[in-house]
């Protein structure tokens, strides 16, 4: 019979955590205006036009106890009044309840607003509640998001798209390529998909011979080819030594994607228009991509988005989040391969603090949580709010 252990009366009690509880939120609907309107191939064929300003869905929540969290969602050319409609009704659901909970609320918000499904523009407004908890939580630790998660490294590999897009101008982009490298930034992506795909073969061969042969590319075709064009331009694509060829297909066309990558020697990317685990679990499934693109906001947060990193991993799979890279620095860095981040400049404009970046590679930043806190240029472009309490 084992004797029963007896607690030394000397030894102090054990601390008690004191339960907390939300207590107010803030919703802020702002608008980011892009100095010159962006074009990708879903441009070029007619699908959408010039992207002007970028919309964001803001939440600032407080505690019973002080403690403070930030989050955000966004929307490219529409929803944004969409996201932060729901989560104005949805938000009172989050009142009076511990903010620690954070997978139980995630569920909470989504059955409140199940009738217009659970994932799209429903779960992106979830999104910011969700990235303002766990902000608030590794706040509370004292911790950066990456460390209260479990990070692998303190730096990860970081690419820039913003120089490539299809409006610039050639010899433009070779400017910005230079600017990129002189910052330190470790790879480069370039839109592709125009309509004359000999156009795009000029502007890759040209780009490769001033990059050289071994500074990492990769090109994007934003889902504007069909099958056949898509395997002639893989194959095209291949003498070149890309790091990827990004959304070749439409992002649901998981069979073609699939295709690609098993014929191809240059790893095929996607995900990033995906806006769900389940989706995601599709996609890794069907084998349909080398490189998975996924982007919290869109699945509806960290919480989703941390499952997508499991299902990649055991699946053997790399990954590099797309956008918002404020927010994916902290999460590539907990993902056990070695990742690459998207670094657009784009929305340092609504932060009082900037990312370093260092031979190739962008640093994880130190500060608890997120490590960011809103700009007055923010504020100013804030069209929209209101305060849950």
């Amino acid at each position: 019979m084992i004797p029963r252990q007896r607690r030394d009366p000397n030894m102090s009690a054990p601390d008690v955590v004191a339960p907390d509880r939300i207590e107010t939120i803030r919703l802020s609907s702002c608008f980011l205006p892009l100095a010159t309107p962006v074009s990708d191939a879903k441009v070029l064929t007619g699908r959408q036009k010039p992207m002007t300003e970028i919309a964001f869905l803001f939440a600032e929540i407080t505690s019973a106890q002080g403690h403070r969290g930030l989050g955000l969602s966004y929307s490219k050319r529409a929803g944004g009044p969409g996201q932060f409609v729901h989560a104005r009704e949805i938000a009172p659901a989050l009142i009076g309840e511990d903010p620690n909970d954070i997978a139980r609320l995630w569920d909470k918000l989504v059955w409140a607003g199940a009738s217009v499904g659970r994932s799209g523009l429903s779960t992106q407004a979830i999104a910011a509640f969700d990235v303002a908890l766990w902000d608030m939580k590794a706040r509370r630790a004292g911790l950066p998001l990456s460390k209260l998660i479990g990070a692998q490294r303190d730096s990860v590999r970081c690419y820039n798209t913003s120089g490539g897009f299809l409006h610039t101008p050639l010899d433009q982009v070779l400017v910005n390529i230079d600017a990129s490298r002189e910052k330190g930034i470790g790879g480069i992506k370039i839109k592709v998909g125009q309509p004359d795909c000999a156009a795009d073969l000029k502007r890759i061969d040209t780009i490769r011979k001033h990059l050289g042969d071994a500074f990492p590319l990769m090109v994007d075709a934003n889902q504007q080819w069909d099958r056949p064009t898509a395997q002639r331009m893989c194959r095209a694509f291949e003498p070149y030594g890309l790091v990827w060829i990004e959304e070749p297909l439409d992002c649901y066309d998981f069979e073609g994607h699939a295709a690609l990558a098993d014929k191809f020697d240059t790893p095929i990317a996607t995900g990033e228009m995906l806006t769900s685990v389940a989706e995601h679990a599709d996609l890794i499934r069907w084998r349909g991509t080398d490189f998975v693109n996924p982007d919290a906001p869109r699945v509806g947060g960290i919480t989703p988005f941390l499952k997508i990193l499991s299902l990649a991993d055991q699946a053997g799979l790399m990954i590099a989040p797309h956008f918002f890279m404020e927010l994916h620095v902290h999460l590539a860095a907990v993902y056990p391969r070695e990742p690459w981040v998207e670094h657009f400049e784009w929305l340092e404009p609504l932060f009082n603090e900037r990312l370093e970046i260092r031979d190739g590679r962008m640093l994880v930043p130190s500060r608890p949580g997120l490590g960011l806190s809103l700009s007055d240029q923010a504020r100013a472009w804030t069209r929209d709010s209101v305060e849950i309490a």
